[in-house]
């Protein structure tokens, strides 16, 4: 399906055709660039960057690389055409024709979740807005950029469904998300993950892989929506969530090559001689990303996702390409871990969809447990026998079943007393953080890298190594 231009609104929606949608998101338009101006990333606005834009949303063809200026980025609405008409694939209603308008009696719930989802968007890009001054290679730098603006685009998904489709109630709460700021005391982003500072790239490759991946499973959950315009909507959006998750998980990977290629070079194997940063911080960053990104899940026994479910609001991963058989889940149960009232854990069936949140969040550690496999190839391809691993679910959770709950990463259960005690031996320390940020100097030359990571396999778009990924002003 091609994609029409109105004005400098991109989109394949015959935006032209509705001149009420037209004049309110024209209205949110200048706001959106003045929160960008002031919340983008700072220091390089001025600069031309080779980005990807969406041209199409065609898979053969839905990207065009050029060198843009970030503020003048051609965000736009892009949702996934149909072939066909649409049912509802999973709940009470399944099978039933899929909603091409908000039902009254959905209207808050639906309206709850595309503002939860929308405002974790410019979240990301608040928390990101610093790293350009640190960049470990132009490579990297770009990459940053692309991630950004396309945060930008998916802002602007769920601003037009508010739109469109919420009418008053949904253009106040697009306002409010250019109102709400990362870290905020008086006025925070919805979710806390999105609170966290990022301060250094290890953190932002961290993010980028965890709490981005945490993204790429909520909104497949939404892509199965029985309100069709949102369910194409993330679609798009889950083609472009693909490169986040890459920039992520290669980038960890590209950090631990380079840790193993120091350790191999250092008598002791003590990379902290070498500039390099050692893997026992890598794991415990991973410790903390991972257990804050679990926690965007919510409750593991959720009376919310079982609504949501029965509703057709949000399905399971992969609802509708044949991994359940049972897409209406009554009479199945979940064997849940729990805590038990004497300290310890006990295993609990509860209804399969109270447990909807809980089965998301499998599917997402599946998926972590492969990128961890990938970081341990490398390990062992540099001839090292150390591994990396994820913490158990019960581990360091500010939500779900085990919030508040004392265990160790491999989540044998302990005290409260002893996992204060042994705090600094899992999670970044003060002492860490200050020396991975010791070790953040930009290095803008084309083709050079920072001495703590490793080159990537390949360039952007079949690029060269030495390509000037941005051409600063």
């Amino acid at each position: 399906m091609s994609i029409s231009r109105f004005d400098s609104i991109p989109n394949n929606v015959d935006l032209s055709s509705d001149r009420k949608l037209q004049k309110a998101l024209l209205r949110w338009q200048p706001n959106y660039i003045d929160w960008w101006q002031e919340m983008g990333p700072e220091g390089f606005q001025a600069d031309n960057i080779y980005l990807r834009t969406a041209i199409s949303v065609d898979s053969g063809g839905w990207a065009h690389y050029d060198y843009v200026k970030m503020p003048e980025y051609r965000w736009g609405i892009f949702l996934t055409p149909r072939a066909t008409e649409q049912t509802i694939g999973f709940g009470d209603d399944y099978g039933q024709p899929a909603w091409n308008e908000v039902p009254g009696e959905f209207r808050k719930e639906l309206r709850r979740i595309i503002v939860t989802q929308g405002d974790t968007e410019p979240a990301s890009v608040e928390q990101q807005r610093l790293l350009g001054k640190t960049a470990p290679s132009l490579y990297d730098l770009r990459n940053l950029f692309q991630v950004n603006v396309e945060e930008g685009r998916h802002l602007w998904a769920m601003v037009h469904i508010l739109h469109g489709y919420f009418g008053r109630d949904g253009r106040e709460e697009a306002e409010d998300m250019l109102v709400r700021r990362s870290g905020n005391e008086d006025s925070p982003r919805i979710l806390e993950a999105f609170n966290k500072p990022i301060d250094d790239w290890l953190s932002f490759f961290c993010f980028a892989m965890f709490t981005d991946r945490d993204g790429k499973y909520q909104l497949a959950a939404l892509a199965e929506s029985a309100f069709d315009p949102l369910a194409r909507a993330t679609q798009f959006m889950l083609t472009e969530e693909a490169f986040h998750l890459f920039v992520g998980e290669s980038g960890v990977n590209r950090v631990v090559r380079r840790t193993a290629e120091l350790m191999t070079q250092d008598p002791n194997g003590d990379v902290r001689n070498l500039g390099g940063i050692p893997l026992d911080i890598i794991q415990r960053y991973i410790n903390e990303w991972y257990s804050a990104s679990l926690d965007l899940f919510g409750g593991e026994d959720s009376s919310n996702a079982a609504t949501y479910f029965a509703t057709g609001l949000k399905g399971r991963y992969k609802e509708a390409k044949g991994r359940y058989k049972d897409h209406v889940a009554l009479g199945e149960s979940y064997s849940l871990d729990r805590p038990d009232d004497k300290g310890g854990v006990m295993m609990e069936d509860i209804p399969m969809r109270r447990a909807m949140n809980a089965v998301l969040q499998d599917s997402y550690r599946n998926d972590c447990e492969r990128a961890l496999g990938r970081w341990n190839k490398s390990l062992e391809k540099a001839g090292r026998s150390e591994r990396l691993s994820l913490p158990s679910a019960r581990f360091n959770r500010l939500q779900g079943v085990f919030m508040g709950f004392s265990a160790l990463p491999d989540g044998t259960p302990t005290t409260r007393e002893n996992w204060q005690r042994e705090r600094d031996t899992f999670l970044p320390t003060e002492a860490d953080r200050d020396y991975v940020k010791s070790l953040m100097a930009k290095v803008y030359e084309p083709g050079k890298m920072a001495n703590w990571i490793a080159a990537p396999a390949k360039g952007v778009n079949g690029q060269p190594q030495d390509c000037e990924y941005v051409r600063f002003t």
